[in-house]
């Protein structure tokens, strides 16, 4: 295998910057605005650029398609601990959980690697509109999410731009 250069002393030196000048290390736990933003880990979206964010403004949970069910887990502490009372999804255009169905993703795992991946569920999807509506759902029909308002947009990645979803 090829030796490839790893990107952690450049990490290190930009956070060397940013401590040097850094300012917000009073501010609180909790998240001033009260709310969890749930979005996808792809690289190409920034949730504080495109929503208007700053440091300890919200909880912004990321996982592959900014999909609930893998998110659970978090809502509920940041919830019953931390006090969001407000839920934003956000799915993109270009995702690639649209390229590839979990059977597809198992077979590749148990290919690849030799391994067993059955008991994962990779929670992808085909229609981007209704994974966002799925998700609503699965978080206001969940009995350990409060009954707050829980809204879904849509990323443009080309434009820029949320698109509201709803049903």
């Amino acid at each position: 295998m090829a030796s490839v250069k790893s990107i952690v002393p450049e990490f290190e030196a930009a956070n060397q910057k940013y401590a040097a000048s850094f300012t917000k290390g009073s501010l609180p736990l909790p998240p001033g605005r009260k709310v969890i933003v749930l979005v996808c880990m792809d690289a190409r979206l920034d949730p504080a650029k495109l929503l208007g964010l700053e440091e300890g403004d919200a909880h912004v949970i990321r996982n592959a398609g900014g999909r609930a069910a893998d998110a659970l887990r978090s809502v509920v502490i940041s919830q019953q601990l931390l006090g969001t009372r407000e839920i934003v999804v956000i799915h993109h255009t270009d995702c690639g959980m649209l390229t590839f169905t979990d059977s597809e993703l198992k077979s590749k795992v148990r290919k690849d690697l030799n391994e067993d991946a059955d008991h994962i569920a990779f929670l992808s999807f085909k229609d981007l509109k209704q994974s966002v509506l799925d998700d609503i759902s699965l978080l206001k029909k969940n009995p350990l999410v409060l009954d707050i308002p829980i809204t879904g947009y849509v990323y443009d990645v080309k434009t820029g731009k949320i698109n509201k979803v709803e049903a």
